[in-house]
């Protein structure tokens, strides 16, 4: 949400829209990004005839399927709670930043009187170019794996993102490079025969340049609603390869990179079919220019900025 709130409101910024933060200030539309705990303000609000739009990711669900600790499965279990009572009983149009997100809140909480529209998150296509300065190395594949957070309960496609690196390394030299939070515990139980290097959480400005450092992208999160972390890697012309989970198809297409089938029940977290996703990545690998230029031509065909912009404030403006 942050990186979301960043990049649109500088948007909006050189469109000369006029931004605050406080629902009491008059204003000519509201964006709640994703939930607020400020519902009488949100009411106030509505009642003066304010339009109120809601931006909505994806619904909690790990917390569902396997033990995430007692402190996030509380928090994960609210927020949902408050993310649809918003949708219900506030919003007069909701965005939904994937055709599968929509259809996913529909089916597990119903569908709403208001008007909705689907907008992919959006890049800046300057800032996140294949032009720029990179260290991909030669003697070897690199895979990323660039993610928020990889920790906990959430820890499960990074297992399966370094069991695709060692089924393509019996074909190929290749290391992983992981982008995010990792706790320490799975660091420990990660033990690969390929090599894996934790970077961390990692400042924006750095991602580019990791990005174009790299041979492949693997999206690791399961079930991905719209995740920035393929907006960025396509812009900057690096193929992503995944499983089709979530909304992964609808923002790789057909060329700039490899979707497969899970091979098994995504919504159970179970082992999707590895073997499959690496004969795919195969073809990437031998390939590398083609779906390089076809990544950075899907971003710039649907994922630019300007377009998401211009899209949001249609919605928020009429």
């Amino acid at each position: 949400m942050a990186s979301f709130r960043l990049k649109f409101e500088q948007g909006l910024q050189s469109r000369d829209v006029i931004i605050n933060h406080d629902l009491t200030i008059k204003s000519d539309a509201v964006l709640v990004i994703a939930g607020t705990r400020n519902l009488w303000q949100l009411h106030q609000a509505r009642k003066r005839g304010v339009r109120i739009v809601q931006r909505l990711d994806g619904v909690n669900w790990v917390q569902r399927v396997r033990w995430t600790g007692p402190r996030y499965h509380i928090r994960a279990e609210y927020g949902n709670f408050m993310l649809s009572l918003i949708r219900r009983r506030f919003a007069d149009r909701v965005i939904y930043q994937s055709e599968f997100i929509q259809r996913w809140w529909n089916d597990w909480y119903g569908e709403v009187r208001a008007p909705s529209t689907v907008i992919l998150n959006g890049i800046n296509l300057e800032r996140y170019s294949p032009e720029g300065k990179h260290d991909r190395p030669k003697d070897r594949y690199r895979l990323l794996l660039l993610e928020g957070s990889l920790a906990g309960g959430l820890n499960a496609g990074l297992f399966h993102g370094v069991a695709l690196a060692e089924k393509l390394a019996e074909r190929h030299p290749m290391e992983v490079v992981v982008a995010g939070k990792v706790d320490e515990s799975t660091q420990v139980k990660l033990q690969s025969k390929v090599p894996v290097k934790f970077l961390g959480t990692i400042p924006r400005e750095e991602i580019p340049q990791l990005a174009r450092s790299s041979h492949l992208m693997y999206c690791a999160e399961v079930n991905p609603p719209c995740p920035n972390s393929v907006v960025e890697a396509l812009a900057c012309g690096l193929p992503v390869i995944g499983f089709d989970s979530g909304s992964l198809k609808e923002l790789v297409g057909d060329h700039a990179g490899r979707i497969v089938p899970y091979g098994s029940n995504p919504w159970k977290l179970q082992t999707p079919h590895i073997a499959a996703l690496a004969d795919s990545a195969e073809e990437v690998l031998s390939k590398q220019e083609q779906f390089r230029a076809a990544a950075r031509k899907r971003a710039e065909s649907i994922l630019g900025l300007d377009r998401m912009v211009d899209a949001y404030l249609k919605v928020l403006l009429g």
